[in-house]
């Protein structure tokens, strides 16, 4: 899920940084800070949306830098369980896909790809024996968090699942919409 965060912090702007003016330093600092930032509380920084306040600016003795007490607001991707996610699959390997979650990847092991019997091709596949499913690399597809761990807090892990209703390779649902239209229609004709 995406959020935008309201972010309290000081903000070291260093010398280098005092011909700026001080929105455009502070900024810059925020955005140096923040560019790769990930927590189990906020999420995955994925930009700055806006300063909301600058504080004065305080010199620490033997530092040279100023620090500014700033508000200012962040966009966030946070991963939450039974979130339905969208993404494109990146990976194929023997034991299951990764797809690409935008800022992060998630992993579908092969067993949670599809209802059916999996076998990784040499071709560098998926396939399903009885419904002759196949997931590509580059196939759009839409899963559900089901594991989160956050042990490397830089590298957080994310399990997914396709193998409920409505989730797995775009057009795998397409075909399924089309097949219950199809139902459908037959009982209106009877």
């Amino acid at each position: 899920m995406f959020y935008e965060i309201e972010v309290k912090s000081h903000i070291r702007v260093p010398p280098k940084d005092f011909k700026l003016s001080t929105k455009k330093a502070v900024l810059q600092s925020i955005r140096e800070r923040f560019s790769t930032f990930m927590s189990k509380d906020l999420g995955i920084v994925i930009g700055v949306s806006e300063i909301l306040d600058i504080g004065d600016g305080i010199l620490i003795p033997g530092d040279g830098a100023a620090y500014y007490k700033t508000r200012f607001k962040v966009i966030t991707f946070k991963p939450e369980l039974q979130e339905v996610i969208q993404g494109d699959i990146t990976e194929i390997a023997d034991f299951g896909t990764f797809i690409n979650l935008g800022p992060i990847e998630g992993m579908i092991h092969i067993s949670q790809t599809m209802d059916d019997f999996v076998s990784f091709n040499k071709s560098g596949t998926l396939a399903g024996k009885e419904s002759k499913q196949v997931l590509r690399v580059g196939d759009k597809c839409r899963a559900r968090i089901i594991a989160l761990s956050y042990k490397e807090i830089d590298h957080p892990k994310i399990g997914l699942t396709m193998r409920q209703p409505s989730l797995g390779a775009l057009t795998w649902i397409e075909d399924e919409l089309k097949k219950q239209k199809e139902v459908v229609r037959e009982v209106k004709k009877k």
